[in-house]
């Protein structure tokens, strides 16, 4: 039976959001939080057409879109101060995108060290801060802040909305606020937003409507990478959208939060939080962790995620096995070999959706 024709809105959608098409460069929206998706800005960065180095090919115009939900350290101290979005994981990946990772990367990572009030807070923290409240608007204050680091893309928080998360524990016990659950001793089953209607911003839409490869991870599961996708709309735009759309799965469990779980666990709490098949493919590294490392990660209850194929082949997920492995005293991800990867990802995804345009 042929396929049904799209109808004259949709051919004019796609023109609207897909012009020029085949000439632009890769569109690529990351979603996560913490070092994961800082790690993975900053490899990408080097793709980007206005860094100050000769970038690499292909162009990449690189989104971010960041957690909002972190309740210590500086940035829980400066929401309850001003009522404010943390501030910590958007200002980490400023710092990865940032065209000069020398002098004001430094200054935005200063974390000072005395100081009655001061002591623990991070500069780039204060400058958020402050900026929020000269502008009285978030979203706006991070906007300027890239534009003091000419950072390399598009940075936005998942929403505007001052919102918590709440932990159902296998044991029957409920966990409020990020610290608490990323401590918890018992499983996770689930994850909610507080308040659950949280909203997204346009941009955030936009970006994930015209994106070619849409990344979740690597980073925290259940505290950078799930709570992004319990804002409204956001799964739906992530399933509408024509991108390719990959989880990179994490190198090692991450104790009181994904202990026990699989590469194929971190693809089944994605789709169940999300309400919906989302992941294309699973990227998951094939490099070998040194003994020395993993009995230095056992020590704090923490194992290397299995990569089970078979189970995510049954979830409908291809598996992407590469080298990813940061030589080091940690088991990180490399930041250029990630990148690699999702350019590579987003490639495929262009192609996919250049394909379906021939029959639009």
């Amino acid at each position: 039976m042929p396929s049904k024709r799209p109808t004259s809105s949709a051919r004019k959608q796609a023109v609207e959001d897909f012009p020029s098409r085949r000439s632009d460069p890769l569109r690529i929206v990351a979603i996560g939080g913490g070092t994961g998706l800082s790690t993975l800005l900053k490899g990408l960065k080097r793709y980007a057409p206005h860094v100050g180095e000769q970038p690499l090919s292909p162009l990449v115009e690189i989104t971010a879109v960041v957690t909002v939900t972190d309740d210590g350290g500086s940035s829980g101290r400066l929401r309850r101060d001003f009522d404010i979005l943390p501030p910590g994981d958007i200002r980490n990946c400023m710092v990865a995108l940032s065209e000069d990772e020398a002098l004001l990367t430094q200054l935005f990572s200063y974390r000072f060290k005395s100081g009655r009030g001061l002591k623990g807070h991070s500069f780039g923290n204060l400058f958020l801060a402050v900026l929020t409240q000269i502008t009285g608007d978030f979203s706006k204050a991070v906007r300027l802040s890239s534009e003091v680091l000419a950072i390399a893309g598009q940075i936005y928080p998942s929403t505007v909305g001052n919102v918590t998360l709440r932990a159902h524990l296998e044991n029957g016990k409920v966990l409020d606020g990020e610290t608490r659950i990323s401590r918890s001793e018992s499983p996770i089953q689930t994850i909610e937003l507080l308040p659950s209607d949280a909203k997204p911003m346009a941009e955030t839409l936009q970006a994930i409507r015209r994106a070619d490869l849409i990344t979740m991870g690597p980073g925290s599961l259940f505290t950078s990478v799930v709570p992004n996708l319990l804002v409204d709309r956001i799964p739906a735009a992530i399933r509408r959208s024509p991108a390719l759309k990959a989880c990179f799965v994490n190198l090692m469990w991450q104790p009181g939060e994904t202990t026990g779980m699989s590469a194929a666990d971190h693809v089944d709490a994605i789709h169940r939080h999300a309400g919906r098949r989302l992941v294309d493919c699973a990227v998951v590294n094939t490099d070998p962790i040194s003994d020395t490392l993993l009995v230095r990660y056992a020590r704090q209850r923490a194992m290397q995620v299995a990569n089970d194929f078979d189970r995510l082949k049954a979830l409908g997920v291809d598996v992407v096995g590469l080298p990813l492995l940061k030589a080091g005293e940690k088991a990180r991800h490399d930041p250029d070999r990630i990148a690699h990867a999702a350019v590579e990802l987003a490639k495929k995804g262009r192609r996919r959706i250049l394909e379906r345009e021939k029959t639009l």
